[in-house]
């Protein structure tokens, strides 16, 4: 009996679910379709009645792990980006340590380069959201150049505070970006 409309759409998204996490932890090149469809519970052959190759997987996969990593920052009444509660779940130690969320913004930012067009035009799709959601919130300035330079201010913190290995020194670095993203925000 074949699957149902609904039962497929959730077998996507439960690979979707998967690939994100593990890109997100590992990079695309430590990360095989094996592991991802193991870690949904599903067998390599499902993969391909879903997905025609590794490189849309990720493409689909970054766009659902900014998805995921950005929607506390969204609150329940009205919907608007809350930047100062975007700011202390961005730059904490949780993030860092990738204990609660993982925005491939951040963790993904050299792999994406080395990737096709499709991997890349999605990864700007995000940054670009990212930076207009910045750009509505009542911490901007209200231009374009304020809101990169506090989209920059969080991607680029939280990657560099997860490449040193001075966990002092990140400490230091999270509160200083998120100063200058929302001053006094600690």
């Amino acid at each position: 009996m074949p699957w149902s409309p609904e039962q497929k759409k959730q077998t996507r998204q439960r690979i979707l679910a998967s690939a994100a996490k593990l890109f997100t932890q590992q990079g695309f090149d430590h990360v095989g379709i094996n592991e991802v469809m193991a870690d949904a519970g599903l067998t390599r052959g499902a993969f391909y009645s879903h997905f025609s190759s590794k490189a849309e997987l990720y493409a689909e996969s970054i766009a659902t792990a900014a998805r995921c990593a950005h929607a506390p920052a969204l609150t329940q009444m009205d919907d608007r980006f809350d930047i100062e509660r975007v700011v202390q779940g961005y730059l904490s130690e949780a993030h860092r340590q990738g204990e609660i969320i993982n925005c491939p913004l951040a963790l993904l930012i050299t792999d994406i380069g080395q990737r096709n067009q499709e991997v890349r035009d999605t990864y700007t799709q995000i940054f670009k959201g990212f930076a207009g959601l910045i750009k509505e919130s009542e911490a901007c300035e209200a231009d374009q150049g304020d809101a990169l330079r506090k989209a920059v201010l969080l991607v680029g913190g939280m990657a560099i505070s997860r490449a040193i290995n001075d966990d002092q020194l990140a400490t230091q670095l999270l509160a200083a970006c998120r100063d200058g993203v929302v001053p006094h925000s600690d």
